[in-house]
């Protein structure tokens, strides 16, 4: 694999690699970049949405209001709004030190650990708007991360081997969530004050404990000063890392023709490419995660109201989330290389709307910690399938003369309507109860399957081959 890859005339490679180049592949220094820089990447988002859902549920706030809140990450699904930008604006010094992708992403990186800080400082009972506003700050600085660092890895790496860096990346994403949310809860049931929670231990083997009666702030702070401090693992990596290759972009004569540039001919290129299947391509990236993402928005409320601690989803989700996440991510990666992306996008939509209907199940069965390990077991291996396959896909329809913009206006489609249906996922919980839920998430990746056919039968897969 190239490290700094471009578009040229060679013809692509078609024949099957090995197992042995595939296992190697992984080794490559692209691969195990984007290993840390996805765990930068999958940092932020559990913080301001599936583990800020949980600390707000222990503060006592309803699942109607969460569920609402969970509109933070909104921000996710309009950064193509601003992608033009990180994709053609220097940034005064960095950019000049750094290169265009690295000063965009040490700058974000920087934005969400002072963000992170200040949403570890405050205390949702007294002060919500204030934690809302440093959640929005956090989403919209990942955003900004997210939008560079596709760009850094679509412009590392040719078709071929997107599937293999689309795993890596993945693979350090799901990590960081998993840190991000297991570790999180772990962090902060080490830093409650003892004698206070084991009296409330007491009374929670009692009854289940009302929402609010477990909640120490103190706790959550530490926790989350411990979350900013791990942001330096992608500041750390960015600094060591070389800029990719990029196409030169000849500079504009005045301001409408580099709008034009930056804002008009990336969308206006992927249309021409693509023309009314452009329409089938949109509708299967808008829909192909839905199931998850609007499930995911009450799992954490969900465990807190079946009784289950901090401790207990910290080591399920600690042990046999990684296993599972390191398992997933590792066979979409090589079954995409092998296989190819669409085959195994179909695996992982199936595979992603069946581990809802196991919350389901779960709902009914009570509290129940081996049935908790799992579903989550299956959960975790699903997602990293599915995650790897579809960012496979995703970097295969970009074009790299505009690879920051397309890329952001891909995975912004890919969340936009999910993260406005999860909104009222509180709501419908409050409504019908969790197993109607879950049983309604999993009815949404039906579509899935009939639009991953589609363009499995209508639009070919597009080859960007390995460059110098």
């Amino acid at each position: 694999m190239t490290e700094n890859a471009v578009t040229t005339s060679t013809p692509p490679t078609t024949a099957r690699p090995t197992w042995g180049e595939t296992l190697r592949a992984y080794l490559e220094p692209a691969s195990l970049r984007m290993f840390a820089l996805g765990f930068s990447a999958g940092l932020p988002l559990l913080l301001v949405l599936g583990t800020l859902s949980f600390r707000l549920r222990e503060a006592g706030l309803d699942r109607t209001t969460i569920g609402y809140l969970s509109w933070v990450g909104l921000a996710y699904g309009f950064k193509w709004c601003w992608s033009p930008l990180v994709d053609r604006l220097p940034i005064p010094l960095l950019t000049r030190w750094l290169g265009r992708r690295r000063s965009w992403l040490l700058l974000s990186q920087g934005a969400i650990m002072a963000a992170l800080v200040g949403m570890a400082l405050s205390d949702p009972r007294t002060g919500l708007d204030v934690v809302v506003w440093c959640a929005l700050a956090v989403a919209f600085a990942s955003a900004t991360q997210d939008i560079a660092l596709d760009a850094f890895r679509i412009e590392s790496a040719d078709t071929r081997h997107q599937g293999v860096l689309a795993a890596t990346y993945q693979t350090g994403y799901r990590l960081a969530m998993i840190w991000a949310g297991a570790g999180v809860l772990w962090l902060a049931a080490r830093a409650e004050v003892a004698p206070v929670a084991q009296a409330l231990a007491a009374v929670a083997d009692a009854a289940r404990p009302a929402p609010g009666s477990l909640y120490q702030n103190a706790a959550w702070t530490t926790a989350y000063l411990v979350m900013a401090a791990s942001m330096l693992v992608g500041v750390v990596t960015v600094l060591f890392s070389r800029e990719p290759v990029q196409l030169a972009v000849p500079p504009s004569r005045n301001a409408a023709e580099w709008f034009r540039g930056a804002f008009v001919e990336p969308f206006a290129d992927f249309l021409k490419r693509y023309g009314k299947q452009a329409l089938l391509i949109l509708a299967l990236i808008g829909v192909y995660r839905i199931s998850d993402v609007v499930m995911g928005i009450m799992a954490n409320p969900f465990y807190v109201d079946m009784g289950y601690t901090k401790d207990e989803v910290a080591a399920v989700t600690k042990i046999y989330g990684v296993i599972m996440t390191l398992v997933g991510a590792f066979i979409g990666g090589a079954l995409s290389l092998r296989w190819g992306v669409m085959r195994v996008l179909m695996i992982g939509a199936i595979l992603s709307a069946a581990s809802n209907l196991l919350f389901a199940w779960l709902a009914g069965h009570g509290h129940d910690v081996t049935a908790l390990i799992a579903v989550i077991s299956a959960d975790n291996l699903s997602a990293g399938v599915a995650s790897a396959a579809f960012i496979a896909y995703l970097s295969s329809l970009t074009n790299v003369t505009y690879s920051a913009t397309q890329y952001a206006l891909f995975s912004s489609m890919m969340l936009l309507a999910p993260k406005w249906l999860a909104g009222y996922s509180g709501a419908f919980v409050d409504a019908y109860d969790y197993p109607t839920f879950f049983t309604a998430t999993a009815l949404l990746g039906v579509p899935v399957l009939l639009l991953v056919w589609l363009a499995t039968r209508l639009i070919p897969l597009p080859e960007r081959p390995a460059g110098v």
